[in-house]
């Protein structure tokens, strides 16, 4: 909070949660703001340094070159030159005990969608693969280089950050760790495999409709959306700019909290796991459970049971403004409508180099009238209160992530009809949260050997530390 004096950090603990090696449950967690383009105040650092970024930067690279893996597939561009600089400075920065915060040195991707000086912006594309350079980084990826960040690569997406599934046709489709011949999951996709697989310790993306949070929970890692106002999007291409934002992908709660915080240029705070005891967690009835495979509903089950031991006052919340929200969407989906109105040109233009699936969609509302589209915003402006007074006494929700696990590449990609409907089916959950305006969080559940299922826990508008924290608990809860 504003005033409060920064506090040191235990690197050794933030590193081990990044690779994987160890759990935190109250990580310090500092960021740096943009205030007048000063430089962001160095903590003290009284601990002994982690392992040298530089070591891990080179393993991520090594990840990401064997040509046994997916790196060629998740990460699109590779910055070699400048992430061992950007390492070595960082290691420079711990030696001398004046490191920048907790993402220094941090090993981060970002998604294909971001601007970077000097290069195009392909947003998962051939056509924009030529295009003019960006003339500045995008607003996130400025503050992730002044906290330290170690930016190692462009990760692969679904062209146009328009589908949940993760195809691209035009630079591969990265396979999910948990079963190769499966969806990573998107838009997102090279962000999440990078993550679980071990190229970067963060990924960052964007999620309009779930995706950050349905690739962590088809690869089984974490991922965040933020309440929309917080993250700035400049520099990221858009798909909606109603419903667009920016979240991470991490093996932790509180390393995607770390990276939050940076990317909006919050005050520093410390992230410590709320009391699950008494915790009010509603689980909403109707659509977000309808339809669920097998392994999804009982994973789901075993859930809710945990929860309930752990002292959570679960409650069953029938909502019926998620049946407005369908009935608003059976008009017109805010995400296709204004992502039409961004490519129409290139469509009229470069229909043939559009992947087939991204084209059909955007397609399907041409001619869509501006009328009817001020109508759909509106009635969704006025729901998305509606929905926040709805849920002013709980402290949030709880559903799937998906109704789903991945499915396989091939039976996603026999047609047009099946890809809609099994994006539409998968992509259901998710798209509430950015529907209304919600911050989310997916945590990936016990797997015991089978394939990856997310948790969804949701929180109301501006709530979002809230929901780190009830997140925290709940991971503590699933690891102990």
């Amino acid at each position: 909070m504003a005033g409060q004096p920064r506090r040191d950090i235990d690197r050794r603990k933030f590193i081990a949660d990044l690779t994987g090696a160890g759990a935190i449950t109250g990580a310090t967690l500092l960021s740096t703001r943009e205030a007048l383009g000063a430089q962001p105040r160095a903590p003290s650092i009284n601990v002994p340094s982690p392992r040298p970024a530089r070591d891990r930067l080179e393993e991520a690279l090594a990840r990401i070159a064997d040509p046994k893996g997916e790196g060629a597939r998740a990460c699109l561009t590779v910055y070699t030159n400048a992430a061992r600089d950007a390492a070595n400075a960082a290691d420079a920065r711990a030696r001398a005990g004046t490191l920048l915060g907790p993402l220094d040195g941090v090993i981060i991707s970002i998604k294909d969608l971001f601007d970077v000086a000097g290069e195009p912006t392909r947003a998962g594309s051939k056509i924009l693969a030529d295009a003019p350079p960006a003339s500045a980084d995008a607003v996130v990826v400025r503050r992730l280089r002044a906290a330290g960040s170690v930016i190692v690569a462009k990760t692969n997406m679904v062209e146009f950050a328009f589908s949940i599934l993760g195809l691209n046709p035009h630079y591969g489709t990265p396979g999910n760790p948990a079963d190769r011949t499966r969806v990573p999951g998107g838009s997102s996709s090279g962000a999440a495999v990078a993550v679980a697989d071990g190229m970067c310790e963060i990924g960052i993306g964007s999620d309009t409709g779930g995706s950050t949070r349905a690739p962590a929970a088809f690869c089984g890692v974490v991922g965040f959306k933020p309440s929309k106002y917080r993250v700035p999007t400049e520099g990221a291409f858009p798909l909606s700019y109603t419903l667009d934002s920016v979240g991470p992908i991490a093996r932790s709660v509180s390393a995607c909290a770390a990276a939050d915080a940076v990317m909006a240029g919050d005050e520093p705070w410390t992230l410590e796991p709320e009391s699950l005891q008494g915790l009010r967690l509603g689980i909403a009835q109707g659509l977000p459970l309808a339809g669920l495979d097998q392994t999804v509903g009982s994973r789901f089950s075993d859930a809710m049971s945990a929860l309930g031991r752990a002292g959570v006052r679960l409650s069953e919340e029938n909502i019926p403004l998620l049946d407005d929200m369908t009935r608003v969407n059976a008009k017109g989906r805010i995400s296709t409508i204004e992502g039409y109105a961004i490519h129409r040109e290139r469509l009229a233009a470069s229909a043939a180099d559009f992947d087939p699936y991204v084209r059909a969609r955007f397609e399907a509302v041409r001619g869509f009238s501006a009328a009817d589209y001020i109508a759909i915003i509106r009635e969704r402006t006025a729901l998305v209160h509606a929905m926040d007074a709805r849920l002013s006494d709980l402290d949030g929700l709880v559903l799937p992530t998906t109704p789903g696990v991945a499915p396989t590449i091939a039976e996603v990609s026999t047609g047009s009809d099946v890809f809609i409907a099994a994006n539409t089916f998968l992509a259901r959950n998710a798209g509430i949260i950015n529907f209304f305006d919600l911050c989310a969080i997916s945590l990936p559940l016990p797997r015991a050997g089978g394939l990856p299922v997310g948790l969804m826990l949701v929180a109301r508008n501006g709530q979002d530390r809230k929901l780190f924290r009830m997140a925290a608990a709940v991971e503590r809860m699933f690891s102990a």
